[in-house]
């Protein structure tokens, strides 16, 4: 870990010699000796961090030279920010710069002082190194290792595999991995099995190998069980290739970590045409991938144990295969939760918890609720952590940082995808690359971390974009430990996002101007409606984000509140993300401002009047880099003109408009890559339908009182990717048609207060993906159709879909139906009605 923090020091350095060392006298000779010693060290400390854990000494070494980074870039900053109060403007700024001049001299050359006493104590931490690089290599001879992963990954010994008596759920995936072995043609086939450590991988593996059909189907000489890394490469191809090649074979290669380590390996597995097959395990879902892709093979994507097979394994393991006491129960289910279904978890903790007195109620409590410290101190544990922190080792430096922040969120706290993206761009974890914004390496950074099994997808978007990400809680106990020993979190003296999400904060005070490195300023669902004009001073803000939503039984058009700002918006040049901002009075002004704007990505605005739609469109033009735009008018009977709009920018991916459309935009249909559309209160006298439903990326369509016409059709060939699809409010809607072959992918069909709209969508048994249907609010007449009884005419048109649901706002609160449930006559008894709040339909609506 101190690696990666070198690392970022090191980055600093170099910005700090190239651009800010000119007002720190003498403090260049002493910023390149560190910087020179720093860049020693720092190959040496890639292997000292997978060495440290078990050598006290090294351990003390690590530590202090990540203190030494800490310092330096406290003194850094603080530098940063004299330079910053020098460089005031105007007549007043002057006088500022006069009056600190002495102070500041003083301060520099403290800081000065600094960094010779961090140069005294990196000579001495230099020459520890030399001894420790020493008593390393003697240790490496002796072992005959290669790298210190290496070690790590030999030290584990058999942690991986579980005693065939304890196997639990493996029957099934070791039945489909024979059956994909044994399957097939002539040509040699590839069948990764990846998960995350811990899961059961080599255990499955194993007992796939030892299977006698396995054994009887191919001609498999003794186990080949050593080690990719334990030999020469050419040795191991020489070897491989003059068993395999005139056989029916079965390799199985066990924890392949790296694409190079498959490289290395795959051009000696003979392609003879006898059926030969390969099987390796993995955590990495590159690995896997990539792998599979010269073959006919599939990934196995192994999961975790169920619950029910989780507590089996759990009771066998700790009450020797009896029943759980009941005043244990409680207790033991909270344990086991925290297991998250991995096998080696589940025996650890089991193995832990036998050797408990079972009268001593408090004892198993105490386990539970220190389950970090279980992990950090229980010798019976130390396989399992060992097992679990190998993922964390092999990490890059650039990802570590990333990944031991993740330790300030609560367990079992929802990671939000953007929220994680700004945060880690705020905190320096994150540089941009050639031809790529910061945001977008960081969606690269997860996206690492999702495929090396550290990351779960806990949500997505009806598009299919990660929403929310989730730890598992046993590796968050591992980097909260490790962030904690460290001190990473220690850290709080350079904060670039201010976030008061969810507060009751009216107002900003007008010093937020002098938080010059701020980066992120949250204050979502605050009751903040004005920012200071300050605000402008803020060069290096790239998130602004200041609304809140009113939320009822439907959304009506006055539920949106951003913020008004006085001054020229533009000057914030770094935005990236900017929402909701309030056209006000000087709205054109506003739309002029944004088009300076030409890093924006996500735009919200709120307010707009007819007269400003020009000038807006004008800027939008110029915005050639936006992905999400949100547009509001100022009242639903305020049109929305976005007629003069010639060239829309391309990469938009969202669009939300909310106000009255004269036409539907001619620049829509244009717009390939959209995948989102939300039209709310169009009014539109033309069928959209025809216009919209050759977008050939579009995911998710929501129109709310967008059509006055008295029919839609859905035609053959239109909304080719559609999966969600709401109908709000139209009026004048008396039917509705899908043709075969229209909308094949949707899997959610919305229909609310269409109340002139009587009998169900002709032609909905041919939506054969459909998963979810749901009325809201609609006539009786057609609900009546839809019962699983002789009055339901219709009712084999929806026969196919999962879940058919009927929605009714009463008396506070929407009462929801299933098909079953419905009876004779509107006010009749539904015992399986559920009631719901307002705030809760908007999470299904959503």
């Amino acid at each position: 870990m101190a690696e990666n923090v070198v690392e970022f020091l090191l980055d600093k350095l170099a910005r700090f010699l190239e651009n800010e060392i000119e007002g720190l006298s003498g403090g260049r000779e002493e910023v390149l000796y560190l910087r020179g010693e720093l860049e020693r060290l720092r190959a040496f400390l890639k292997v000292a961090d997978a060495f440290e854990e078990s050598d006290e000494e090294l351990k003390v070494w690590v530590k202090q030279v990540r203190e030494i980074a800490y310092d330096t870039e406290d003194s850094l900053d603080e530098f940063r920010l004299l330079q910053a109060h020098d460089h005031g403007d105007g007549f007043y700024g002057s006088l500022s710069r006069f009056s600190c001049c002495i102070k500041n001299r003083k301060a520099r050359g403290r800081i000065v002082s600094e960094l010779q006493g961090i140069n005294s104590r990196i000579t001495i931490i230099c020459k520890g190194h030399e001894r420790l690089l020493y008593k390393m290599n003697k240790a490496e001879q002796g072992s005959g290792s290669t790298s210190a992963r290496n070690m790590s990954l030999r030290s584990r010994g058999d942690a991986l595999l579980i005693d065939k008596i304890d196997l639990v759920g493996i029957d099934e995936p070791k039945q489909k991995l024979v059956w994909e072995l044994m399957k097939g043609g002539c040509g040699r086939k590839v069948v990764p099995v990846a998960a995350m450590g811990g899961t059961g991988k080599t255990t499955l593996a194993k007992q796939v190998y030892d299977d006698d059909k396995v054994k009887k189907h191919f001609k498999i000489p003794d186990h080949f069980q050593k080690g990719l890394d334990s030999m020469n490469n050419d040795r191991l191809r020489r070897i491989i290739k003059d068993l395999l090649q005139k056989r029916r074979y079965l390799m199985v290669l066990d924890d392949v970590w790296h694409l190079e380590e498959w490289d290395d390996v795959k051009y000696a597995l003979p392609n003879n045409n006898y059926g030969s097959r390969v099987m390796l395990t993995t955590r990495n879902a590159d690995v896997a991938s990539t792998s599979v892709m010269e073959s006919v093979g599939e990934v196995f994507n192994l999961k975790p144990l169920p619950p029910n097979l989780s507590w089996d394994l759990f009771c066998r393991k700790t009450f020797q295969g009896n029943a759980c006491p009941n005043y244990l129960e409680e207790i033991c289910k909270n344990i086991l939760k925290k297991c998250e279904g991995l096998p080696l978890a589940i025996v650890a903790i089991s193995g832990v918890l036998a050797t408990k007195d079972q009268r001593r109620i408090d004892e198993w409590d105490m386990v539970g609720r220190s389950f970090g410290a279980e992990i950090d101190g229980n010798d019976k544990l130390k396989d399992l952590k060992k097992v679990l922190s190998l993922s964390f080792n092999d990490l890059p430096y650039y990802l570590k940082s990333c990944f031991l922040y993740l330790s300030i969120f609560p367990e079992d706290y929802p990671l939000e995808r953007m929220r994680l993206i700004r945060l880690w761009i705020a905190e320096g974890f994150i540089e941009a690359k050639v031809g790529k914004t910061p945001e977008e390496v960081a969606d690269d950074y997860l996206n690492e971390l999702l495929n090396r099994g550290l990351l779960q997808v806990a949500a997505t978007t009806s598009d299919g974009r990660v929403k929310l990400y989730h730890v598992h809680d046993l590796l968050r106990e591992i980097i909260v430990s490790k962030s904690r020993d460290q001190k990473f979190t220690a850290i709080a003296k350079d904060q670039n996002t201010v976030c008061l999400r969810g507060t009751k904060v009216k107002d900003i005070p007008s010093f937020v101007g002098k938080l010059q490195n701020l980066e992120t300023l949250d204050l979502k669902h605050s009751r903040v409606t004005e920012l200071p004009v300050e605000i402008l001073k803020l060069q290096k803000l790239r998130h602004l984000l200041v609304y809140h939503f009113k939320l009822e039984s439907y959304e009506y058009f006055h539920s949106r509140y951003g913020f008004q700002i006085q001054g020229k918006i533009g000057a914030l040049r770094s935005l990236q993300k900017l929402g909701f901002i309030e056209a006000n009075q000087d709205g054109r002004t506003i739309m002029k401002e944004l088009g300076k704007l030409n890093q924006l990505r996500r735009l919200g605005i709120l307010k707009l009047r007819k007269e400003d739609g020009k000038s807006l469109c004008l800027s939008l033009e110029r915005l050639t880099n936006l992905h999400a735009l949100s547009i509001t008018s100022i009242g639903d009977e305020e049109i929305i003109d976005l007629q003069h709009l010639s060239s829309p920018p391309l990469l938009i991916q969202r669009l939300y408009l909310r106000g009255r459309l004269e036409t539907l935009p001619h620049w829509i249909p244009s717009l390939h890559g959209l995948v989102r559309l939300y039209l709310k209160w169009s009014r539109l006298k033309d069928d959209p339908i025809v216009f919209l439903q050759h977008l050939p990326n579009l995911v998710h369509l929501e129109l709310l009182q967008v059509y006055e016409g008295d029919s839609l059709c859905f035609r053959t060939g239109g909304f080719k990717k559609l999966k969600v699809l709401g109908l709000d409010k139209f009026s004048e809607l008396r039917s509705m048609q899908v043709e075969a072959g229209a909308m094949p992918c949707v899997e959610k069909l919305i229909i609310q207060r269409c109340t002139l709209l009587k009998k169900v969508p002709i032609g909905i048994e041919y939506l054969t993906k459909l998963k979810v249907l749901e009325f809201f609010d609609m006539p009786e007449e057609l609900i009546k159709t839809l019962r699983p009884d002789e009055q339901g005419s219709d009712y084999w048109k929806v026969a196919h879909i999962p879940e058919v649901y009927s929605t009714y706002w009463r008396e506070g609160g929407w009462e929801v139906n299933s098909l079953e449930s419905l009876n004779d006559g509107e006010n009749s008894p539904r015992p399986n009605t559920i009631i719901l709040t307002s705030h809760e339909l908007q999470t299904r609506w959503k």
